[in-house]
């Protein structure tokens, strides 16, 4: 609800003050003596939503506690933070305890929010995040396999992790995603390397978009840890067709402003073991673009096994057969950019339409590409822990388009299908910078040579391709401009910003004088009357979202030192008195005196507003009338009118 600064009137015979509305209370629940471990922020369905996953050593009711942080005292939650139930249930054995997961949803953008989970007497300490616009600009970044464990040192790989996160957000503290590869850990179910993997307090700062590869696919620990939203859990996704078996698996989208992410479970990619094959990665794809395309300006596909890679998975079998069944539908379905992991090494394809190079024509390494109708971008990312790296391999004479790695007539040491290949064993990332007619993705070194770096300093690998004075921390390795293909009309955009919120509040109109109402008149020995005008209440509202409002009163015992007669005795008739902001005056409230029940002892209606109304000015006012009993004691008395102005 929006307010207004509250106004005051001076002392009078009928005071006026404002009053606004309070928050919502929390439920008060047990103790829960319940140990909370690897909680982690991820993506929701769109930008006002974000998932909170956590583990829970008992199975026991619990939530998260949600606020602004400016509301926040000394540390505390506000009683009027938000709560969101988690749900969940028992763990994999081999780790025990519980899973738990709550959506928070009705986030505000430009907004800094503090959270903690589990339950009143067992809260896990507090993280932060913040919101921003949730229109246009914003960039997100892409990591490729962390895969802790895969050195044979799962400290040195969390440390090369932890530095690649301080790294690439120190760079860039505003980046509103972090996209998942694949191949968060080593070994699907052991914990010791998932808790390596969310030991960074980036991933409870940042929504963590998840993605499963290979070495995530065998246990449920990944879907257990990475709950993520509009998820299709249904058996075609999973590799073996059987979602209640102990694996991972499923495709889920979400919209984040204006790109459509689409994520899929690419360890299914035949049906010989049960499960639906690339067809239904396929089916699934079309059928979220066209339902939810419309929706966005850019579509974006995530998924682990890279189909053109240049390192040692270039030539796999399954990564053969996905470059047939793939490239031609995701052309034809307007896809823009995929994102893979898996071959631990980086790459830029060429533009490929079809299963081919959209473009003989385009140049290695070229700084702008034009897609064209059906052109679509593949990036491979490389290790972003340091925990493993895989030598980028040679071509062969295996053809030049569809599922052959022969070499690239402009750059015969690649294959055909890339722009750029490189690999030096150090650490990188990706950066998307999403913009209204264009995408930027580069590629930038977030370590060297020097430790962390554990396939170097284990000497898994024999070589380190860096210098720190010529390929710094934070220099770029490849960087590419993606221009979107307009048809053959020409198309016009225009971004409007936010308009000024505007307000809604009201004042008195004029000197808020006394409402003398009077010397009182004696009927017939039975009553007194007086009468009088309220004075005029000014009402304003300027804001876009024209939402219903209403005015509202009540009065207090008239007093004079200890002699007092009820306020029921005070009765009204609303009146608008200038029209404007859709206001319409309520009914009249008669006198206590004379109908039971009646009076403005209690908040009665002057004024209110429908949805939709104009924005503007009106002033509205009221009519009043007094009526006491002939046996009032004698005096001057006042009371105080309490307005309270109430909107959406």
């Amino acid at each position: 609800m929006k307010r207004t600064t509250p106004r005051v009137a001076g002392a009078a015979l009928l005071g006026l003050v404002v009053a606004v509305g309070s928050g919502l209370g929390n439920p008060v629940l047990a103790d829960d003596p319940a140990t909370l471990t690897g909680i982690i922020l991820g993506v929701g369905a769109n930008e006002s939503q974000r998932i909170v996953t956590w583990y829970s050593s008992a199975d026991t009711t619990q939530k998260v506690q949600l606020a602004p942080t400016s509301a926040l005292v000394n540390g505390d939650f506000p009683a009027s933070a938000a709560t969101f139930a988690a749900i969940g249930g028992a763990n994999i054995a081999t780790s025990g305890g519980f899973n738990r997961h709550a959506t928070l949803t009705g986030l505000q953008e430009h907004t800094a929010y503090s959270y903690r989970v589990g339950t009143d007497g067992n809260w896990s300490p507090a993280y932060a995040f913040k919101t921003q616009d949730f229109e246009g600009d914003y960039d997100f970044l892409f990591y490729g396999d962390p895969q802790i464990g895969s050195s044979g040192d799962v400290a040195k790989d969390q440390a090369g992790w932890q530095d690649t996160l301080d790294v690439s957000l120190a760079a860039n503290p505003n980046a509103e995603l972090l996209v998942s590869g694949g191949d968060q850990v080593e070994t699907a179910n052991t914990e010791t390397q998932w808790n390596a993997f969310l030991a960074p307090d980036k991933l409870r700062q940042y929504p963590w978009a998840a993605t499963i590869g290979n070495h995530d696919v065998g246990g449920k620990a990944y879907e257990q840890h990475l709950f993520t939203p509009n998820t299709d859990r249904s058996g075609p996704l999973y590799a073996n067709g059987n979602p209640a078996s102990n694996t991972s698996g499923g495709d889920y989208w979400y919209i984040y402003k204006d790109v459509l992410f689409i994520d899929l479970n690419s360890n299914s990619y035949t049906t010989t073991s049960g499960g639906g094959g690339d067809a239904a990665h396929l089916a699934y794809v079309s059928d979220v673009i066209q339902q939810h395309g419309g929706e966005a300006k850019w579509k974006v596909l995530v998924y682990h096994h890279a189909i053109y890679s240049p390192a040692d998975h270039a030539k796999d079998g399954d990564n053969k057969a996905r470059r047939v069944d793939f490239p031609t539908a995701f052309s034809n379905l307007g896809v823009d950019l995929v994102l893979q992991g898996h071959d631990h090494s980086y790459s830029r394809s060429y533009l490929i339409k079809n299963g081919a190079k959209a473009n003989p024509d385009e140049q290695p390494g070229a700084a702008d590409v034009y897609p064209g109708p059906g052109g679509v971008l593949y990036v491979t990312g490389n290790s972003a822990s340091g925990s493993k790296y895989y030598d980028i391999t040679a071509p062969d004479n295996s053809g030049t388009s569809g599922a052959g790695n022969g070499a690239d007539p402009l750059n015969p040491n690649n294959y055909w299908y890339n722009s750029v290949q490189n690999q030096e064993h150090v650490r990188s990332y990706v950066k998307v910078q999403v913009r209204g007619d264009k995408l930027v993705v580069q590629n930038i070194r977030s370590g060297t040579c020097a430790a962390p770096n554990a396939a170097v300093e284990r000497g898994n690998v024999k070589w380190c391709n860096n210098t720190d004075a010529a390929q710094p921390v934070g220099s770029i390795v490849d960087n590419v401009t993606v221009h979107p293909y307009h048809g053959d009309g020409q198309q016009l955009q225009v971004n409007v910003p936010n308009a000024a919120p505007g307000e809604f509040g009201w004042s008195i109109g004029g000197y808020n004088g006394l409402v003398d109402l009077g010397t009182a008149e004696e009927h017939n020995g039975d009553y007194f009357q007086a009468s009088g005008h309220l004075n005029p209440i000014v009402v304003t509202d300027s804001r876009r979202s024209l939402a219903p409002w209403s005015i509202s009163a009540s009065v207090s015992d008239f007093r004079d030192g200890a002699k007092s007669f009820p306020g029921s005795y005070l009765g009204w008739t609303p009146k608008v008195l200038v029209a404007g902001v859709g206001a319409q005056a309520s009914a009249a409230v008669p006198s206590g005196y004379d109908v039971q029940g009646g009076g403005l002892d209690v908040s009665r209606p002057l004024a209110w507003a429908d949805q939709g109304h104009p924005r503007g000015t009106a002033e509205v006012g009221a009519d009043l009338d007094l009526k006491i009993p002939a046996s009032s004691d004698k005096g001057d008395y006042r009371a105080t009118l309490t307005i309270t102005a109430l909107s959406s």
